[in-house]
């Protein structure tokens, strides 16, 4: 028996959801990053010199939190920390990694993968699908 459309988009999104954190997931396995810590790399190539206060905001980890996790990629390769040229007492976060290129671009596939699957589905299609979710998410978000 067929699903109802109901079902069968809800499926279709659980079934979206789960092929996304399984390839993530298998991505920082592969990488020997956490959750947290390919967060923080994704961030700190979003805005390059990010300062350790803002990542923490970003990432909502505690201030000793944050210094641990800089800490610990940077002992890895994989961060940099530079001091402040005018303040001494700040210091900004870059990677040492390009997350463009293999191994690390393996973060970044599956969003990447998707959106070429997206571009090539006609543009009225999409832009249906997009409007669809958008409001089913607002109705959801209103009875929260």
């Amino acid at each position: 028996m067929p699903l109802s459309l109901p079902s069968a988009l809800l499926s279709a999104l659980d079934d979206y959801v789960v092929m996304r954190e399984a390839v993530l997931a298998q991505a920082r396995r592969d990488l020997g990053v956490s959750e947290l810590e390919a967060a923080a790399l994704a961030r700190i190539a979003e805005e390059p010199g990010i300062r350790p206060s803002n990542l923490r905001g970003h990432l909502g980890v505690t201030a000793a939190g944050v210094t641990t996790l800089v800490d610990r990629l940077i002992g890895r390769g994989l961060l940099r920390r530079e001091l402040d040229a005018e303040d001494r007492r700040v210091n900004h976060i870059y990677l040492e990694v390009d997350l463009d290129a293999e191994p690390w671009v393996a973060l970044r596939r599956f969003p990447r993968d998707v959106d070429a699957a997206i571009r090539d589905e006609p543009a009225d299609g999409v832009a249906a699908a997009a409007a669809l979710l958008t409001r089913i998410t607002e109705r959801v978000r209103s009875r929260a």
